[in-house]
Formats: structure tokens, sequence, C-alpha cells
């Protein structure tokens, strides 16, 4: 099996509500160690991604840790690498502040890299990708039935002149869908979206009229709701949060539920099952501080 995954690198630097700072890579680089930990060894992971050419020979050394990463598809570019600081409250609200987004990454990069078996788009700037890029991606594809999980993330937010991040409109969010199999949002997301006032269903219910075969509303430790279509009638799934407890923040989380999702959903095509295999992934990261155990993340885990 290989997996495409295509978002942004981001250095993490964490603040707590309690507890010492955290520094760490981010953004993507939770999705590929993920996949790296979680498939079998003669499995790949096909990260494209760019990174700061100071900064290029440190990355592809820390990846070297993972065997089945294919390390072809990262290059190093001159502007900076985004930095964002992540100011976690005591109610578990965050304020985001991101610096020196990269430029999207054109689609010259990711073409050479489509004979996969699932596709991984995530969204952690919300500039990863361009719209027609997309649209490319998606043509390449179709015709093998190849699945995309799309994680709309930072799509929905743009930047103030403070370079904190806020909620915008994302106008072209119907055809952003129309191309993907599966969604992921969390339920700001998703009730961010620029429609008609309408529950969370309905719009649901309206991502499945364009062809998205599941929605995805993760809820953190009240776990996730899955909808789908089920002869005509929009169906509501609900999987239970499970604690985290211990010492661990919750950054990445999403991350890493998004990639045990596709990895599970391209292994059996079930929406639930592998549903259910991301929101145990998505608690055993939040039992971690930062990315840096995720390298033995496998052993946290109830097997599939």
């Amino acid at each position: 099996m290989k997996v495409l995954v295509l978002g942004h690198l981001c250095l993490d630097v964490i603040h707590p509500a309690q507890g010492a700072e955290i520094e760490s890579y981010g953004g993507i680089y939770y999705s590929v160690a993920t996949l790296a930990s979680l498939l079998e060894p003669r499995d790949k992971v096909v990260p494209v991604f760019g990174v700061h050419r100071a900064e290029h020979r440190a990355i592809l050394e820390r990846l070297e840790h993972f065997p089945n990463v294919d390390l072809s598809g990262i290059f190093p570019f001159e502007e900076p690498t985004n930095r964002v600081h992540l100011y976690y409250k005591r109610d578990g609200n965050r304020i985001e502040c991101s610096k020196d987004i990269s430029a999207p990454i054109a689609f010259d990069r990711i073409k050479r890299v489509l004979a996969v078996d699932a596709v991984l788009i995530n969204m952690i700037s919300g500039f990863d990708i361009t719209l027609e890029t997309m649209d490319n991606i998606r043509m390449a594809v179709r015709g093998d039935k190849i699945p995309i999980h799309f994680d709309f993330h930072s799509l929905t937010l743009g930047l103030n002149d403070a370079h904190e991040r806020r909620r915008r409109p994302v106008e072209e969010w119907r055809r952003w869908a129309f191309m993907v199999d599966t969604l992921q949002l969390n339920e700001e997301e998703i009730a961010g979206l620029p429609v008609e006032p309408m529950s969370e269903r309905q719009i649901a219910g309206h991502l499945l009229t364009l062809g998205v075969k599941g929605v995805l509303v993760t809820r953190g430790e009240r776990g996730v709701s899955v909808y789908r279509n089920d002869q005509k009638h929009v169906v509501r799934t609900d999987i239970s949060g499970i604690p985290a407890n211990g010492e661990g923040e919750p950054t990445g989380c999403g991350d890493v539920f998004g990639a045990a999702f596709i990895l599970h959903y391209v292994r059996t095509s079930d929406l639930l099952a592998s549903a259910e295999f991301a929101n145990r992934a998505g608690a055993a990261k939040a039992r971690m501080r930062g990315a840096d155990q995720l390298q033995n993340f496998r052993d946290g885990l109830v097997p599939a």
C-alpha cells in the first residue's frame, strides 16, 4: 500500500495552560509519522511538502527513522518554514498565531507520485494547495477510484494583522467537497461554512449530496459523529470519546485522526470501523506531548 500525504510542514511552539513550553515539528509531520508507524514495513508513505533550505537535511534525517517513508517528495525552498505558536487556555480553547506561511504546493510536484492507493490532504495552513490543484488531483486519480480524504482544518482560518488565525468564510466550499470521498471537520468548522442557517445534520446532508461518502465531525474528548447516506436518508452515528488522561496535550490529534482514518478506510471501505479506529488513534495522541512519541505510536493502539 502507498499513501500520498499533502499539506504544509510547520514548527509548533506549544504554550500549555500548565507546564513547560514544547517545541516540535507539527502540521503534516503528525500525519506522516502516524501512517509510518501504523503501516506495515513493506508499505510506503509518500509526503509532498516543502521546508526551508537550512532545515531540509534535518527533516530528512528525522524521517529516516521511519524506513517506510519515501523522502523524494520533500523539497527545499528559500522562504522560512512556517512557525506556529499555540497558546492554550485552561478551558481547552487556544489562540493560534502563524508567520511565514509557505506558498501552495504546485501540482507539478504532486503528479509524479500519484500512483498510490489513497490520498490524504490535510489543510495545515489553509493555503497548502489551490482549488485548481485539488481538481487536477481528482482528475488524475478518479479513473482508478483512489479514495481522497480531506481535512478542512485551516482552510476555514485566515490571518489578521497580528498573525492570529481567525475563522473565515470558505466561499467555494462546495467545490472543495465535490472533489473528495470523505471529509473531516470539527464542530466549529462545519458550523462556520457560509450557508443559510442550517443544523449540523442539514449541512452534512448537503455535503453528502455533492458526492461525499462520509462526513466526519470530530468533537475532541466527546468523540466523533459520522454522517452517511443510507437509502437516500442521512444517517448519523456517534462514536463515544475516549478520556485522554495523563500528561499529554491535544495538538495534532486531528492530524493523527485523519491519517488513521484513511489507512483503515482504504483497507476496509468501512466508514464506521475506520472512524472508530481513528477515534482511538486521536485519543492515543492526546496522551502524548508534542510529536516525538509518534515513532512508537503503534504500541499505544489496539490492533485494527
